[in-house]
């Protein structure tokens, strides 16, 4: 579903809840030039900055988010977790959850996975930022794990949204990645010589794994390499390219 002139879409598992503000973005939308053209977030990268600050607060405010509400961190493709108690910029984490309403939790992609967690009986929020190490680190799993008990979510009740990432059939790695990841998220590609990976099904499977149903789980049909004209992607842009942010929090109702 294409939403505010498709500087985002919001993930169909979570339309459902009214309370909850879910988004992730595109790369539409934003004032940023080429290799960044439009809607670059990410605060890494060589955009100019003013760019990323109008880009951010442009994708924010369609959410009726303010930028000064937002917690986010500089990822580094391990498995630590933050629970969030004020907003700002972090340094070292790759996963961060909250029980507190309007605060809004941030990951940046181009072409690792983000994954959005909500348990709405106990108001708690999750996201994540899963690149191949990520996965193999178990991230997924451990942060369900931290908000059992922080917040004494129960799995069962949980809804997830696996975003918009690098496809299988796009995700080449080498031997010795391949050995890290279970025969069902991995192929081997005779006429490439290289193994593929599916990290959408390899996070899938952690979700699953920590008691949350598969019914409850929403996967984006979208790839960051198949889709490029929508996505970043650092992999098929050479790592010159912008960043996209996915984005949970509630806010209680009237």
């Amino acid at each position: 579903m294409m939403e505010s002139a498709a500087l985002y879409r919001i993930p169909p598992v979570f339309e459902a809840f009214p309370e909850l503000i879910a988004a992730e973005s595109t790369r539409h939308g934003g004032v940023s030039p080429d290799p960044f053209a439009s809607l670059n977030l990410g605060l890494n990268t060589a955009d100019a900055p003013d760019n990323v600050r109008e880009n951010r607060r442009r994708f924010f405010s369609s959410l009726g988010i303010d930028a000064e509400q937002v917690a986010s961190s500089h990822q580094v493709h391990e498995d630590r977790i933050l629970t969030v108690t004020q907003p700002g910029r972090f340094e070292g984490y790759d996963a961060l959850i909250t029980d507190q309403p309007n605060q809004f939790l941030s990951v940046t992609v181009a072409d690792c996975t983000p994954i959005l967690l909500y348990d709405p009986v106990r108001r708690a929020v999750g996201a994540i930022h899963a690149g191949w190490r990520g996965t193999v680190a178990g991230i997924v799993m451990k942060t369900v794990q931290a908000m059992q008990a922080r917040f004494g979510t129960q799995p069962a009740n949980c809804f997830a949204y696996i975003g918009t990432c690098i496809d299988a059939c796009s995700f080449e790695v080498g031997a010795e990645v391949a050995d890290q990841f279970e025969d069902g998220f991995k192929r081997f590609e005779e006429d490439r010589q290289k193994f593929t990976i599916d990290l959408k099904a390899a996070n899938t499977a952690q979700l699953v794994a920590t008691g949350i149903p598969a019914n409850q789980i929403g996967v984006s049909p979208f790839s960051t390499v198949i889709h490029n004209q929508d996505y970043f992607s650092y992999r098929a842009e050479r790592g010159n390219t912008g960043r996209m942010v996915a984005v949970i929090g509630y806010r209680p109702l009237a």
